[in-house]
């Protein structure tokens, strides 16, 4: 679950462009493998981004179920395709905290809160062509902030407003949970 220390991400880019369809983060085949089951979602996180083209580098080294990659940097429309839960669950069981866009298709940013995976964080600008996979960054998610630590740059992303508590706490039941809302 995407709980950030001190409101501080840190990590390397993984970047892709824009309609980033459910079908590359997460085949369809794969939606059989039950999250709530620890090992099976330590499994969904090494298929993450597996349905991408052979022409891109693996989010996943094979035989690991971690990426090397905290954060992805995308276009528009990260997203987009057919509600599946399982697209930002298997982004956080790889390691992802962040997904930084220049939008998002509703239904992935919804899963993303209310499942507490990650951050769906939105860019001012678009990011996918001023970064390369392997670029350090520090994302301030208190100064909405996003700085390419490989080039110095630095970006604002949009607040992320009331959702931003919900993913902090870990996702929706988590977050009503501590709110004593259940």
């Amino acid at each position: 679950m995407a709980k950030a220390d001190n409101d501080i991400i840190t990590g390397r880019t993984y970047v892709l462009g824009d309609n980033i369809d459910t079908d590359l983060i997460i085949p369809a085949k794969y939606l059989t493998l039950i999250p709530g089951i620890p090992e099976e979602y330590r499994k969904l996180g090494s298929y993450a981004l597996s349905g991408l083209p052979d022409e891109h580098l693996r989010f996943v080294a094979p035989g690991k179920e971690k990426s090397d990659f905290t954060v992805i940097i995308a276009g528009k429309n990260f997203g987009c395709g057919s509600s599946r839960e399982h697209a930002p669950v298997c982004l956080g069981a790889a390691g992802t905290q962040a997904v930084v866009a220049e939008s998002y298709a509703r239904i992935f940013f919804r899963n993303a809160v209310a499942t507490g995976e990650l951050y769906p964080l939105e860019s001012k600008q678009r990011l996918c062509d001023l970064f390369k996979t392997g670029d350090n960054i520090e994302i301030s998610l208190k100064e909405c902030l996003i700085t390419n630590m490989t080039s110095g740059s630095t970006f604002e992303l949009k607040p992320l407003g009331a959702a931003g508590p919900v993913v902090k706490a870990g996702g929706l039941f988590a977050y009503a949970h501590d709110e004593k809302m259940i």
